[in-house]
């Protein structure tokens, strides 16, 4: 099975689902991180060493070297699969501008909804959960696959340490506001010690896209000019109630509003899936391994 990209329309506030099963429990993962479906042969797979145990190892998919993750395993650890099989289902993605296999147990089916039909998770659902969908009855685990690669390899995720900021527009970039959503703790983390290392110490940060549109809607609504309090807006694509592509559709559509710079900063961007910002006019868009580019896109838009 192959995604065809059947949702192909940017900005309308709905997503497309992969459900699919581990041990009982329902998860999901946004269809837009989804390749394709396939079986493994386990004798296919080459073991790598000092590896987490969910880390089954790397295979060849049509010439690519593809690593392999037993979900399995890491959603799991207690709980034994069958040791005779000779085959794996697989789930193949890309996001992180990084393709990877995912073993899971069984393949549901493909689900249209809103984002805002995803409920955030609270405090007690840990980090792997971006929120709960339901559908069919079924209360379904939307997945953060991010954070999985996070704490397997972090490096392979974002790497914050191997680049210098260039300090000569410091005082500059003191002088601007920006505003941030981005439903992730960890990447509102990360951002934020980015942001300021290098001067941009004045921050609205919003947990998600609607979040950050009834702020500058409130201060339109108050008869303010809005570009005075914000200079530039920096936004994830997956997040509960309101998706970044939304957000800047909803602000490139606002006379008031259009003039603010709008950067994309998410796993999502992809040679294929970058279309998808271009059709809601955003300015610019950064993968999330691709920190680096930040602070010189930032400057580029708003300085």
């Amino acid at each position: 099975m192959k995604n065809n990209n059947i949702l192909l329309e940017s900005g309308t506030g709905e997503l497309e689902v992969l459900k699919f099963k581990v041990k009982g429990v329902f998860y999901a993962i946004n269809v837009i991180k989804v390749k394709e479906i396939l079986k493994t042969n386990l004798e296919s797979i080459q073991p790598l060493p000092s590896q987490p145990k969910a880390v089954k190892g790397i295979t060849n998919i049509r010439g690519e070297v593809i690593t392999l993750i037993d979900l399995r395993e890491y959603l799991n650890q207690e709980m034994p699969y069958n040791a005779n099989e000779s085959e794996l289902l697989v789930i193949l993605t890309e996001f992180n501008n990084i393709k990877l296999l995912f073993a899971v147990d069984q393949v549901i089916g493909i689900s249209r909804l809103k984002w805002s039909d995803i409920q955030k998770p609270n405090n007690l659902m840990g980090n792997l959960v971006n929120g709960i969908i339901k559908s069919d009855n079924q209360l379904v685990n939307f997945l953060d696959f991010e954070s999985i690669l996070t704490n397997i390899q972090p490096n392979m995720a974002m790497n914050t340490n191997n680049y210098k900021i260039n300090n000569t527009l410091k005082e500059q970039r003191e002088n601007i506001t920006l505003a941030i959503a981005d439903d992730s703790p960890t990447i509102r983390e990360i951002l934020k010690k980015t942001l300021y290392e290098a001067g941009y110490e004045d921050l609205k940060i919003f947990n998600d896209g609607q979040q950050l549109l009834d702020y500058l809607y409130e201060l339109k609504d108050k008869g303010e000019t809005v570009s005075n309090y914000i200079q530039g807006i920096i936004t994830d694509i997956e997040m509960p109630e309101m998706d970044g592509h939304t957000l800047v559709k909803n602000i490139k559509n606002d006379k008031t509003l259009r003039e603010i710079p709008t950067l994309i900063f998410s796993s999502l961007i992809t040679g294929d899936l970058r279309h998808k910002g271009d059709a809601v006019g955003v300015d610019e868009q950064i993968s999330k391994p691709e920190i680096e580019k930040l602070i010189n896109i930032l400057d580029d838009l708003v300085l």
